[in-house]
C-alpha cells in the first residue's frame, strides 16, 4: 500500500447541506479548491468519492470496477427510475434489458417519432396563435407527452393528457427537492405505474392491441434471461422510462429558446445554415446548460486508479456538468460556442450530458438519439418556423435547483407562423 496516494479529503462530519446549497457546482467547486479532479467527502453519513473529467468517466463506466445496484438513493428510485428499472441493473441482466431499449432505436422508429413530433408542434402552433401568452415549458411538456404516447403505442384518452403530462413532469422535477413536492413525485410515479400495469395486463390478455413494433408491445412481451415475461410492475416501470425522459427534453427545449434569445447571432446562423449547424447548436446546448448534475455507482471490488485506492462498496459520483465544462477538454468552456463541435470527434467520455460509455454494453442513455432529434426539430421551430415576442420576465436559471429550468419557464406572446 506504500504506492497509494492520499486522496484529497473534505473535512467535516457530513456535507449533505452543502450539496443541497451548491447543486450543480458542488463537485466542481471542490475540484477547483483541491486542484484535483477527485476528492473524498461524506454525504448522508456515507463516504463518497467524487470525480470529474474524461479519464474519470472512462473508469466510472468500466463495469468491471463499478456497479449500479444500490447506487441510486431511494428518493431517485421512487421518483425518477422506478423500482428494478434498467438503470439499477448490472451484468447480463442489464445487457439483456438494455437490448430491449436499443431495439426501439432503429432508424425507422426514430423517423416515425420525428414525424409525430413535427405533427404535434404544428398542432401546438395552431393553438398558440389564438393564445394571449404561452408558457413554453408547460406547453412543450404536453407536446412531448402526446408524441411519446403516440409513438410508444400507449392509449391515452384526450381528457387524461394534461394529468399524465403533469405526472411525468413531476417525476423528474421532484427528484432533488425536499418536502411536499418530492412526495408529489412519488405519488405521481405510483399512479402512473398502476395505470401502466393495467395497460400491460390488457395487452397480455388481448384487450389492447398496440402495433407490434411499438414500445408498449415489445416491452409487454419482453422475456428475461430465464425466458419469463417481465413482471407487469417492471414492464410498467420500463414503459414509463421511455415516456418520462422524452417529456424531460422540455428542459433542453427551454434552453434552446433561451439560447436563441440570448445569442441572436446564433439564431441568424440557424436561419441560414444547413442541418450540420443545427446539430452543432443542439450539442452545445446540451453541453453548456445544466441538465443531469452527476450520476452514481458503487465500487464493485477493490482497485487502484492513478494511485488512488477505491474500496469495495464505496459510493462514487461522476460530475456530469463538470466534465462537460472541464477546461482540459473544452477550450473556454464557459462560452456558448456551437462551432466547437465543427471538427470535434465523437467521444464516449468527455461529452456526457446523458451519461458516458457505450450504448449497448454500458449505461449511456438509450434515448440520447431521440433527445437530439427532438431538439433539432424544436430548434427549427423556435428559430425559423414561428415568430413570437419574449416579454420582460425572469429568464435566469438556478445552478442550485435540480433540474434547473429558467425561472419564468419562458413566456412567449403573439405567436405567428413565419411566412
Amino acid at each position: 500500500m506504500s504506492n497509494i496516494n492520499q486522496m484529497p479529503h473534505e473535512e467535516g462530519i457530513d456535507h449533505s447541506l452543502s450539496l443541497i446549497r451548491e447543486g450543480y457546482m458542488y463537485i466542481l467547486n471542490r475540484c477547483h479548491g483541491f486542484q484535483s479532479n477527485i476528492f473524498e467527502t461524506r454525504l448522508l453519513g456515507k463516504k463518497v468519492i467524487c470525480m470529474r473529467g474524461s479519464e474519470a468517466a472512462e473508469v466510472f463506466y468500466d463495469t468491471e470496477k463499478f456497479k449500479r445496484e444500490n447506487a441510486a438513493p431511494n428518493r431517485v428510485i421512487q421518483t425518477l427510475f422506478g423500482k428494478n428499472g434498467v438503470q439499477t441493473l448490472d451484468g447480463e441482466s442489464h445487457k439483456h434489458r438494455k437490448e430491449m431499449f436499443m431495439s426501439i432505436m432503429s432508424p425507422e422508429e426514430l423517423e416515425k417519432l420525428t414525424g409525430i413530433i413535427e405533427e404535434q408542434w404544428e398542432s401546438a402552433v395552431n393553438k398558440w396563435e389564438g393564445m394571449e401568452e404561452v408558457v413554453l415549458y408547460e406547453e412543450v411538456k404536453e407536446i412531448l407527452c402526446r408524441s411519446a404516447c403516440q409513438w410508444a403505442g400507449v392509449p391515452v384518452e384526450e381528457d387524461k393528457i394534461k394529468g399524465l403530462t403533469k405526472d411525468l413532469g413531476v417525476m423528474f422535477e421532484s427528484v432533488a427537492v425536499i418536502g411536499p413536492k418530492h412526495w408529489m413525485g412519488r405519488n405521481a410515479r405510483n399512479q402512473a405505474e398502476k395505470w401502466m400495469e393495467e395497460i400491460i395486463d390488457k395487452v397480455r390478455e388481448g384487450k389492447e392491441n398496440p402495433p407490434q413494433h411499438s414500445v408498449l408491445y415489445r416491452f409487454a412481451w419482453h422475456r428475461d434471461l430465464k425466458g419469463n415475461l417481465l413482471d407487469p410492475e417492471v414492464a410498467a416501470v420500463e414503459v414509463i422510462n421511455i415516456l418520462r425522459p422524452i417529456v424531460a427534453v422540455a428542459i433542453y427545449i427551454n434552453f434552446i429558446a433561451l439560447a436563441v434569445h440570448h445569442y441572436p447571432e446564433e439564431k441568424k446562423k440557424l436561419n441560414s445554415s444547413d442541418e450540420k449547424y443545427t446539430h452543432m447548436f443542439v450539442q452545445e446546448v446540451r453541453r453548456f446548460y445544466p441538465f443531469f448534475p452527476f450520476v452514481a455507482a458503487v465500487v464493485k471490488e477493490d482497485f487502484t486508479w492513478k494511485g488512488y485506492y477505491f474500496e469495495e462498496g464505496t459510493l462514487t459520483f461522476l460530475d456530469i456538468y463538470g466534465t462537460n465544462h472541464d477546461p482540459e477538454n473544452w477550450e473556454n468552456p464557459e462560452l456558448f460556442s456551437p462551432l466547437r463541435f465543427m471538427e470535434r470527434k465523437e467521444s464516449l467520455y468527455d461529452f456526457i450530458p446523458q451519461g458516458g460509455g457505450d450504448y449497448f454494453m454500458g449505461h449511456r442513455c438509450a434515448g440520447e438519439w431521440i433527445t437530439i432529434e427532438i431538439m433539432k426539430i424544436s430548434a427549427d421551430y423556435l428559430a425559423n418556423l414561428i415568430e413570437y415576442e419574449i416579454p420582460d420576465q425572469d429568464l435566469s436559471f438556478s445552478m442550485v435547483s435540480i433540474p434547473s429550468i429558467p425561472h419564468s419557464k419562458i413566456v412567449i406572446k403573439n405567436v405567428k407562423r413565419r411566412t
